[in-house]
């Protein structure tokens, strides 16, 4: 079961933002998928991440179900 996601406003600095949105290219994520994987890695370097949070999809594209 698909839980739903949480939408926020985040004001960042244009030069943090630049620099997120180039590391997110560099590893083929979205600019969001690399703040939520930031955001998860500093929660558990903190030992502040849930246990029941859904692990994130892999970078790139989705890849192709097999039919049958």
């Amino acid at each position: 079961m698909a839980t739903q996601r949480k939408t926020i406003l985040l004001r960042l600095d244009p030069a943090v933002h630049d620099a997120l949105a180039r590391w997110a290219a560099d590893e083929l994520r979205s600019t969001n998928a690399q703040i939520e994987l930031v955001l998860r890695r500093a929660l558990a370097e903190a030992g502040r991440l849930p246990g029941k949070v859904s692990p994130m999809r892999r970078p790139g594209r989705p890849r192709k179900e097999a039919d049958g």
